[in-house]
């Protein structure tokens, strides 16, 4: 292969997996060698579905285009035929997805994932990974974290004068019965 049409595949990749950012985004790892044409055609169309992509990489190109990038620490688990599952919502979301599918696919195989540079090896790396929360998510957490103490706040002040306000109410139906109440003191 001609040193062109490396370079023109190398370009292809980086138009394909950073679909114009400037950098490549996270991504996963994974191998679909010996992953039949039909179940791979499936997990293709689920994916998709999620907005999740997978490309075929050549090895030694792909690893030369990553060098510089978020998905370098990824060129040490390229052995054999790999693919790279990227997009959605994050590499979280792919990594759940692809989690999900290894029940109904034994032979897909889970080589690695990289969250901002971060390497997660193996199938026991992309699964801890999975359990990580989405960007979404983790905004959510932060959200309640923050909301939290205010809504204490809030019960704290609103209690005594929901006590008030039940005491008084109670005194108000006895009177509209006719009923006397009792002096205290």
């Amino acid at each position: 292969m001609s040193k062109t049409v490396k370079n023109i595949i190398m370009r292809d990749y980086k138009a394909r997996i950073a679909s114009g950012q400037e950098e490549y985004p996270d991504a996963t790892l994974i191998s679909i060698r010996g992953v039949k044409g039909v179940d791979s055609t499936k997990l293709r169309q689920a994916l998709a579905k999620k907005k999740v992509r997978i490309t075929v990489v050549q090895n030694s190109l792909a690893k030369k285009a990553f060098e510089g990038s978020r998905l370098e620490p990824l060129k040490d688990l390229m052995t054999g035929g790999n693919a790279l599952a990227y997009g959605g919502e994050s590499v979280v979301e792919v990594a759940r997805e692809l989690v999900a599918w290894i029940a109904k696919i034994p032979s897909l195989e889970l080589k690695g994932a990289v969250l901002d540079g971060t390497l997660f090896k193996g199938k026991a790396g992309v699964e801890e990974l999975a359990k990580y929360p989405t960007k979404d998510e983790a905004i959510g957490k932060v959200v309640t974290l923050l909301v939290s103490p205010g809504k204490k706040i809030l019960a704290q002040v609103k209690g005594p004068g929901a006590t008030l306000m039940g005491i008084v109410k109670s005194i108000e139906e006895k009177l509209e019965k006719g009923e006397t109440i009792a002096k205290v003191g």
